[in-house]
């Protein structure tokens, strides 16, 4: 799950499989995209920062047809020795997507926008790639005053600011501040699920946001 700036290779995998978040992101996602319309036509997705191809192959099962980028090296070797089947290629939050792949119903990006310069480019693309009342879906670590404040008292704010990590986490995001990110790049309609955890120490949320229809 990445999404590059200036270093194109900016995130590192170790193999094809789906990484721990995905045991908490994976039914808030299947629980998501089936309370959207099922037609074959809003099966189609587009998965900005698809990484080592894990998450794809796993919608791929259950129906969806999966497009995605990810600037990673070590992810696309992954994705294309596990899951050769799968349409992703080289690409990056900042890129024209929609003029090389078209536009689709559905973008899902998961843990991408943390690790973002430019989170206003990267909405701004993952709108560019909508249909009118298309719908994105958004992950990305919780914060909130009480989640903070126990990382504070709990003596893991270090480690959740991952100060040491190359190409970690960059911005942290409260539903406020990405709710007005996404309402700055013209989405409506937003609203927050809260997974891992209990809500209010969630590990991460998903935003579920529509491209307005014209």
């Amino acid at each position: 799950m990445s999404a590059s700036g200036s270093d194109r290779g900016g995130y590192d995998y170790s193999d094809g499989s789906l990484n721990a978040s995905h045991a908490y992101l994976m039914p808030a996602v299947l629980r998501i995209l089936q309370t959207l319309n099922s037609s074959d036509a809003e099966k189609r997705i587009f998965e900005l920062g698809c990484g080592n191809g894990s998450v794809s192959n796993e919608l791929t099962k259950r129906g969806f047809e999966m497009t995605g980028v990810d600037p990673s090296p070590d992810g696309l070797r992954y994705a294309k020795e596990h899951y050769p089947h799968l349409k992703i290629s080289p690409g990056s939050a900042y890129d024209d997507l929609a003029e090389r792949y078209g536009k689709f119903p559905i973008v899902l990006s998961l843990e991408v926008v943390e690790h973002l310069y430019f989170p206003r480019k990267f909405a701004a693309v993952v709108n560019d790639l909508l249909l009118p009342g298309g719908t994105a879906v958004i992950s990305t670590p919780y914060h909130g005053y009480w989640k903070n404040l126990a990382l504070s008292l709990t003596g893991k704010m270090d480690d959740h600011f991952t100060a040491l990590w190359d190409y970690g986490h960059i911005k942290f995001w409260s539903m406020k501040t990405l709710r007005t990110l996404l309402m700055e790049m013209g989405f409506d309609d937003i609203s927050f699920v809260r997974v891992g955890r209990v809500p209010l120490l969630a590990k991460s949320m998903i935003a579920i946001a529509r491209k307005p229809r014209k």
